[in-house]
């Protein structure tokens, strides 16, 4: 059993919190009804204030409709003022743009251009809205009037801007030092770069919205003029200079080619000499024109539309082009008058100038690429036309070679080398000079199937076979002139003289390489010749030693006395070798034998001969006592007879 206080105690303590839970129950039961009361609230508040937006908003959107309706009408209000801003601008551009247009685009051109733009746009807005406005002449006769004064002043600033080149600057240009491995190019600036710029903003102006082409001609006539001033500029400086110094050659053109002459070929004064300037001063031309007429494109290509680029330059370079053609047909037209006259040294004056215009086509044909094809072709007919005319000159050359006539008042009294030999020598020397163009030249001529080539080595066998040809149609001339002369000993003298010059100037210019291509043995074929004639003349001594020999010399026996018969051998023999020493030593004496080398070997030769025949003769003579008189017919000395032959030809003793 559970003791009595223990289970009050127990009692007491359950009833103390059953107390509690009651109370803790009430205060929670109050706070429910609390809370029920507060949502009670918020609901009819939330109800309210959703009653009162439905109605705000009721109130709110129909304004905002409004307003934005409001708005739009504004903008439309904004736009439609700004349009007709604009549309009112159109109508005052002519009054705005009068002033500018007048007084032209001279050193303000972008506000010309601005200017130009406006008046373009106003006459595009009137013809899409308004093409019956009488406000669209206007601006059409404003557009059209801005139009010519840019055309204008296109033309003024090409015109005046536009120099000939000087030419120095031209000399420059074309020149070409050979001690530099890199060439500079000489920029030739034909217009200062702020007027370029302006003329090219023009020209694209008047492509893109003038629809003007007309421009282009006053381009090339302009550029043409100035190209053509240049080229007569650079002649007629050269021939004032080269008059005035003496230069004939300018150092300013140089050019390193296989061809070209080591030296000048001796030239005839005066005439010759103003020949060689004009011709020189047209390869400097020539030259002049291919570098001036690049230029030029270069020039041209900044200007003018790509697709009319080469239909401009080729009527710009047509007038240069021509007059150098035309200058070329004068100089063919010389050379064939010059040839109806047989004066052929007056040719070799095509052989540069066709040498320069072969060296100078591919640079001329990449020049003229595009153009019309009766541009390209100018240059090649002239060079068919030197060619042609060349090689006609020297077939004729060797024709005359052949034919010159022996005429005894031109044949030299003194047996030395006659002008016919020293012309023709002079002409196959200056040949040498050009020996590829005239190579050519003559190939050019040829139809046959082995021409086709036109090889270099092919050219040089044709060259060689042409000098060969010219050498012996001069050797049978010499021949036939040689018996002009009576004493047969002058004539050997005078071949020999001939040959001799022949040979050595043969050697001295290298033309016997030439020659040797074609015939091998020519230089001891010469020589051969030399020796023959040589030997001809030491034939007309035998004369004179004839009477030093032992024919008809009397037979006796030292201390006998010869009889009146072998006497007189021995006299005749002493004064058959006194007259015919005599009379041989003054003919001879005035006979001439311009090289040293020869003359002294004949006079040696002679001397050594005669020499010892005579003293051979003296001392068979020593001991016999012929006459009385021996100082009669014993008039020489050895050494006297000796000294006699040393001065053979010497027309200054």
């Amino acid at each position: 059993m559970i003791p009595t206080e223990d289970a009050s105690a127990r009692k007491r303590e359950i009833e103390e919190k059953l107390k509690q839970e009651q109370e803790t129950l009430s205060f929670i039961r109050e706070n429910m009804e609390k809370s029920d009361q507060l949502t009670k609230g918020m609901v009819s508040i939330l109800s309210s204030f959703e009653s009162r937006l439905m109605q705000l908003e009721n109130s709110i959107i129909p304004v905002h409709k409004q307003t934005e309706n409001l708005q739009r009408l504004q903008e439309n209000v904004d736009k439609t003022l700004s349009c007709m801003d604009h549309v009112i601008s159109y109508y005052h551009v002519a009054k705005d743009t009068d002033r500018i247009i007048r007084e032209g685009p001279t050193g303000r051109l972008d506000e010309y251009l601005a200017c130009i733009a406006k008046i373009q746009k106003a006459v595009e807005y009137f013809q899409d809205n308004n093409p019956d406005s009488p406000e669209l002449n206007t601006v059409k006769a404003r557009f059209e009037k801005g139009k010519e004064l840019l055309e204008a002043e296109f033309r003024s600033l090409l015109t005046r801007y536009s120099k000939p080149v000087p030419p120095i600057l031209i000399l420059d240009a074309i020149s070409v030092d050979e001690e530099l491995e890199v060439q500079e190019d000489v920029m030739l600036e034909h217009l200062p770069e702020a007027v370029l710029q302006d003329i090219i903003c023009i020209a694209g102006w008047l492509v893109e919205y003038g629809r003007n082409q007309d421009f282009m001609n006053v381009y090339f006539q302009i550029r043409s003029n100035q190209l053509d001033r240049s080229i007569k500029g650079l002649k007629d400086h050269f021939r004032k200079n080269s008059a005035s110094s003496g230069i004939l050659y300018s150092p300013a053109v140089q050019t390193k080619r296989k061809d070209t002459p080591t030296k000048k070929a001796p030239k005839r004064p005066g005439k010759d000499d103003v020949l060689d300037i004009e011709i020189d001063s047209y390869i400097h031309c020539i030259s002049a024109f291919v570098k001036l007429a690049q230029s030029e494109y270069a020039l041209l290509a900044e200007i003018i539309p790509e697709h009319h680029q080469k239909k401009t330059f080729d009527s710009l370079i047509q007038e240069a082009l021509d007059n150098l053609m035309l200058e070329g047909d004068n100089i063919v037209s010389a050379a064939r008058r010059a040839i109806m006259r047989h004066d052929y040294s007056a040719v070799l004056t095509i052989f540069p100038i066709l040498r320069h215009l072969k060296m100078n086509k591919s640079d001329f044909d990449a020049t003229l690429q595009g153009t019309a094809a009766s541009t390209k072709n100018k240059l090649p007919t002239l060079i068919t036309s030197m060619e042609t005319i060349g090689a006609k000159a020297l077939e004729e050359f060797a024709d005359s070679i052949k034919n010159d006539p022996d005429k005894e008042y031109n044949m030299p009294k003194d047996g030395t080398v006659h002008e016919l030999t020293s012309n023709a020598i002079l002409f196959l020397q200056q040949l040498l000079d050009f020996h590829e163009t005239a190579g050519a030249m003559l190939a050019s001529q040829e139809t046959s199937s082995s021409a086709s080539s036109y090889t270099s080595e092919f050219n040089k066998r044709l060259l060689s076979t042409y000098i060969c040809k010219v050498l012996g149609n001069l050797q049978l001339n010499l021949l036939s002139k040689s018996k002009v002369y009576e004493d047969s000993a002058l004539s050997a003298i005078f071949l020999h003289n001939n040959y001799n010059y022949i040979l050595k100037s043969l050697e001295k210019s290298e033309l016997i390489q030439l020659v040797t291509v074609t015939q091998k043995k020519a230089e001891s074929s010469y020589r051969e010749l030399i020796e023959q004639q040589i030997y001809m003349y030491k034939s007309s001594w035998v004369k004179v030693t004839e009477h030093l020999t032992d024919r008809n010399m009397p037979v006796f026996q030292p201390g006998t006395k010869l009889k009146d018969k072998e006497r007189q051998v021995i006299k005749d023999k002493f004064k058959g070798f006194n007259d015919g020493l005599e009379e041989l030593c003054k003919i001879q004496k005035g006979w001439a034998i311009p090289d040293k080398e020869q003359r002294d070997f004949i006079r040696q030769s002679q001397k050594r001969v005669v020499s010892d025949a005579y003293r051979s003769f003296l001392q068979r003579c020593a001991n016999i006592s012929f006459t009385k008189n021996p100082e009669k017919y014993h008039k020489y000395r050895a050494e006297e007879v000796e000294e006699m032959i040393e001065r053979l030809f010497d027309t200054s003793a």
